[in-house]
C-alpha cells in the first residue's frame, strides 16, 4: 500500500516497515526530547506482526521519512460491544508542520479502518497539549463520552 491523497499530493503514505525503526525513534526523540527505542521496538513488533490491512503508517515527502502513526484495533475491551481503533502515537517532523502530513496519515488510516469495518477512532491527549488538541479538532475529533481516570499507586 502506497498512496497519495488529495490534501498534499506530494506526501506518500505507506505501511510502516521494520526498517523504519531508526527513523521512528529519531523523529520521536527530535519532537519529544526523549529516546524511546524499547517502547517503539515493542510497538513496531506488535504492529508489524499483524497481517492484512495496515493501521500503522509512515509518511514520506520527497523520499524523506517525515511522519508516522501507530494505531491498533480493539475488539470489545472496556465493555464496548463494537470494534474501536486506538491511535497510540502520531508524530510529524516539525520542519514539515503545516504541510498536511498528519492529515494525510489520518486520511489513510480512516480508509484502512473503514475497510476493516471499524467506525470509531479514539486517542488520548494531554490536557495541556493545545497544539495537538487543535490538530485533532481540525481533523474532526470530539471529546469522547468516557473519562480517563488515573490512580497513583505510590499513594497506597
Amino acid at each position: 500500500m502506497e498512496t497519495t491523497l488529495g490534501r498534499n499530493d506530494q506526501v506518500v503514505v505507506r505501511g510502516l516497515r521494520p526498517e523504519d525503526m531508526d527513523a521512528v525513534v529519531a523523529l520521536d526523540a527530535r519532537n519529544t526530547g526523549k529516546r524511546r527505542k524499547e517502547y517503539f521496538k515493542v510497538k513496531l513488533q506488535q504492529n508489524l506482526s499483524e497481517t492484512g490491512v495496515k493501521v500503522s503508517l509512515a509518511a514520506e515527502l520527497d523520499g524523506m521519512f517525515v511522519g508516522f502513526l501507530l494505531a491498533r484495533v480493539m475488539y470489545g475491551e472496556f465493555g464496548q460491544a463494537e470494534q474501536v481503533a486506538v491511535l497510540d502515537t502520531i508524530n510529524v517532523h516539525s520542519d514539515f508542520s503545516g504541510k498536511k502530513v498528519g492529515g494525510c496519515l489520518l486520511d489513510q488510516l480512516a480508509m484502512n479502518l473503514r475497510g476493516l469495518g471499524v467506525d470509531h477512532l479514539q486517542t488520548q491527549v494531554g490536557w495541556d497539549d493545545m497544539r495537538l488538541m487543535a490538530f485533532f479538532q481540525r481533523e474532526g475529533f470530539k471529546p469522547a463520552p468516557r473519562i480517563c481516570i488515573d490512580f497513583d499507586l505510590t499513594a497506597r
